[in-house]
């Protein structure tokens, strides 16, 4: 059953899904679709109520509008989370419900991966519905966005160490890094090329096992509080968001933040705190769209080449925001939603001009 969530918010759709049958609990938050289709991942998480989902996804969905327009496309932001633990709740008979859902928006909103979400997920998902990207190589897809939002984060990385001390160049750059999961993992690799000092930390052992194995060189922390304190140039978040209140700005030891982490922020007023202390904080939606980059991709029929040059692009987007925060003398998250917001109106506004206008209904 779907039920439209109407509340005081800037969203134009709210759907909760069910089907008792297959154990389906989800909701899709459609923020805009002023610039095209809302495209936005399904997140599959056991949150410990409807409330905290319903937030989430409502935040990441608006995220999800301002990182399409920042990244150039033609796509608006939406985003789906489905209540439970995928360990214990995955199956095809959920999957395909889900996508039944998809379908019936009518391609007003796209899915793709997410936390918790993988290409095999959206293969089965596509069964059911024909507005699903991020799927497997084999099945026509892009494959792992992970791929590409690594080295998009690492392209926004490079242009605020320039920013910050006059040099892209990672060498001899300490960089701690939270997560190390699918995104996490690969922003390491990339780092390490680049001949950066990395500390990482990660809730997962397994996780950090993996990477170590990889780059021995690597150091580990013994927790979150050691790893933010670590007097290091880069911290990048890559886990889940809220991570950065105003507690853990006043002690944290990095003088840029730069993470694919969505909503790392835990509240507005952290952005001041940052800026407060000097700390360059790089929006999220701005440097980890290379993902979003690469799903949208597949659109038109997926190139690798040309969805990551179109990720690198990130790099000068990232020099954007940062020109323009620094023209304006407010923090770079506010110059990026400024920017986002006035992509939004400018171009969402030009969609009039295809719609055909009604006719006049003939007097009686």
């Amino acid at each position: 059953m779907n039920i439209v969530f109407d509340k005081q918010q800037d969203h134009e759709q709210v759907v909760f899904c069910q089907d008792p049958r297959s154990g389906l609990r989800a909701i899709i938050a459609i923020h805009s679709t002023a610039l095209g289709p809302a495209l936005g991942g399904t997140r599959f998480y056991p949150y410990e109520s409807d409330e905290a989902a319903l937030a989430d996804v409502l935040r990441l969905s608006r995220g999800m509008s301002y990182k399409s327009a920042m990244a150039g496309l033609d796509l608006g932001g939406g985003k789906a989370v489905i209540i439970g633990d995928p360990a214990q709740a995955r199956s095809e008979a959920l999957l395909r419900a889900y996508g039944c859902f998809v379908e019936s928006l009518g391609g007003r909103y796209i899915t793709a991966c997410d936390v918790g979400t993988y290409c095999a997920d959206m293969d089965i998902v596509a069964r059911e519905s024909r507005h699903v990207t991020g799927r497997s190589a084999a099945n026509g897809g892009a494959g792992d966005s992970a791929v590409l939002t690594a080295f998009g984060v690492l392209q926004g990385m490079k242009a605020a160490v320039e920013h910050r001390y006059g040099t892209p160049s990672l060498l001899s750059v300490r960089v701690g890094v939270e997560g190390v999961g699918k995104v996490g993992s690969r922003l390491v690799d990339h780092l390490i090329d680049e001949g950066a000092s990395v500390t990482v930390y990660d809730v997962d052992d397994s996780a950090v096992a993996a990477v170590v194995a990889r780059h021995p060189a690597v150091e580990v922390a013994a927790d979150r509080e050691s790893l933010m304190s670590v007097d290091s140039e880069v911290y990048a978040p890559c886990a889940l968001g809220g991570v950065l209140t105003e507690e853990t700005a006043a002690r944290l030891g990095a003088r840029i933040v730069c993470g694919a982490a969505n909503n790392q922020l835990a509240e507005g007023a952290v952005a001041k705190a940052l800026a407060d202390r000097d700390v360059l904080y790089l929006p999220d939606y701005v440097v980890n769209a290379g993902g979003l980059i690469q799903v949208a991709d597949e659109i038109g029929g997926f190139d690798f080449a040309r969805a990551q040059a179109r990720v690198a692009q990130i790099n000068a987007t990232t020099h954007r925001v940062l020109d323009t925060a620094a023209e304006m003398g407010v923090a770079p998250v506010e110059a990026a939603d400024l920017l986002a917001r006035q992509r939004i109106t400018e171009i969402g506004a030009l969609r009039s001009l295809h719609r055909p206008q009604p006719r006049p209904v003939p007097a009686a």
